[in-house]
């Protein structure tokens, strides 16, 4: 695997730097927030006279045809079935007699913005999913596959609309956290698989242009909507859709859950900080 590397000259505009300057897993050169800055810079002049907040659009905010499509859908969701299971899920007492609910401030409304954080104690990062089966660990309840859709991904659907309109707020505070963020944006930018490409490849450097028919979605903002309903139906959490792109990269899967994604998640999200969550959305 080899890295790309940001750099930032006149503007904050991220440039192309030497292979592998992130090889020995260094800390990254710029602190987080002049990272989204300079994330900011480069989009703004890839998608001129587009505002920021539409970012949480992905693609379809670079066509008005396919937000009024968008806009259509979400009217009469196809997948509200999957969102109801979730519901059901979310209001189940546990065999102790206490829920989810109970497990989170405001009885879960307006939270899942706060994540990913930092745990000092366990010394990882914390996505929501975690915070939902470490919920389930306190009550004595067999934690949830990060990848089963049936389970986790309608759980989220549901548990994640508490939090719609919510302002994204993740935080990067302390050598740990800057560690575990470090980690996710030198993974962001390694290239990897038989196709060499990087998370970066194509929402970076090559955001706004058309891959196979797909105009290529701005890493600021992708963290905020998910889970997602492709096609209408298939549900797709965040961390299975990184499985699909090192799918599609034919690199090694990490793992649903595993420390890998999480701290790319965590560098992602903060990306994405002061932009609104909307969660259970279509996509084609």
């Amino acid at each position: 695997m080899r890295v790309l590397c940001p750099g930032y000259g006149k503007g904050g505009r991220a440039m192309l730097l030497v292979a592998a300057c992130l090889a020995q897993a260094a800390p990254a050169q710029a602190s987080p927030e002049q990272d989204r800055k300079a994330f900011l810079s480069t989009y703004r002049e890839k998608f001129p006279g587009i505002p920021v907040g539409s970012y949480v659009n992905g693609a379809l905010m670079a066509s008005r045809d396919a937000m009024e499509q968008f806009d259509g859908i979400m009217a009469f969701p196809p997948f509200q079935d999957a969102i109801d299971r979730g519901k059901a899920l979310w209001e189940a007492p546990f065999r102790n007699r206490s829920t989810f609910a109970a497990c989170f401030p405001d009885g879960g409304r307006n939270v899942a913005g706060n994540y990913p954080y930092y745990d000092a104690r366990s010394r990882e990062v914390v996505t929501f999913e975690m915070a939902l089966n470490r919920c389930r660990q306190k009550n004595n309840e067999t934690p949830y596959a990060f990848d089963d859709p049936q389970t986790m991904g309608a759980l989220t659907a549901y548990a994640r609309m508490l939090s719609d309109d919510m302002l994204t707020d993740v935080k990067v505070r302390g050598k740990g956290a800057l560690v575990r963020y470090a980690a996710g944006r030198k993974l962001y930018f390694t290239r990897t698989g038989q196709y060499d490409f990087a998370c970066a490849s194509c929402h970076l450097y090559n955001a706004g242009k058309t891959l196979r028919t797909e105009i290529l979605s701005p890493s600021v903002g992708q963290t905020t909507h998910w889970p997602v309903f492709r096609g209408g139906d298939d549900l797709n959490t965040l961390h299975m859709r990184y499985r699909r792109c090192l799918q599609q990269m034919r690199a090694p899967l990490l793992p649903a859950g595993g420390e890998a994604l999480n701290d790319l998640e965590y560098f992602m999200s903060y990306l994405s900080n002061g932009l609104p969550l909307r969660a259970s959305v279509y996509r084609k």
